[in-house]
């Protein structure tokens, strides 16, 4: 799960995936990270932990990271939150294999309707819980096409 921080949306797709695999009985891992470091090793933002904690979901122990090319090794899918993340994670690609790993999060609801999770870093806390409602929709999309 990827965004641009690591503090917002990415945190919160990251909480609400873990989730989804539990309540689906699946395993796997599920990371987040940013392709900026502005704020490496820090907390998610308060907004994002108080909707995943109204929503029975605890944020509050990850920390942000950056996104590397190691994490196409180490992962079977990226998730990317916008297209400017999806254009940095794309710069990254070493290769066509890395590259068909890369989607927008929300095509999984919307396929190939290349949507974005807007960024509700400057909004209110109603911008958090429409970005929460549209991650919660697409990891059970994730989460059902895994029991497949």
């Amino acid at each position: 799960m990827v965004c641009l921080g690591n503090i917002c949306r990415s945190p919160l797709a990251e909480g609400i995936m873990k989730k989804k695999l539990e309540e689906h009985g699946l395993t796997g891992t599920v990371d987040s990270a940013g392709t900026a470091s502005y704020h490496i090793g820090e907390r998610p933002d308060p907004r994002s932990e108080e909707i995943a904690r109204k929503n029975g979901i605890n944020i509050s122990t990850q920390r942000a990271r950056a996104f590397s090319r190691s994490d196409f090794d180490r992962f079977d899918l990226i998730f990317a939150m916008d297209r400017e993340n999806y254009n940095n994670i794309m710069r990254l690609a070493r290769n066509d294999q890395d590259r068909s790993k890369v989607e927008l999060i929300l095509n999984r609801l919307h396929p190939g309707k290349d949507m974005e999770v807007p960024d509700p870093y400057y909004g209110g806390k109603d911008g958090f819980e429409n970005v929460y409602r549209m991650l919660d929709a697409s990891c059970e999309q994730i989460a059902l096409g895994m029991k497949k």
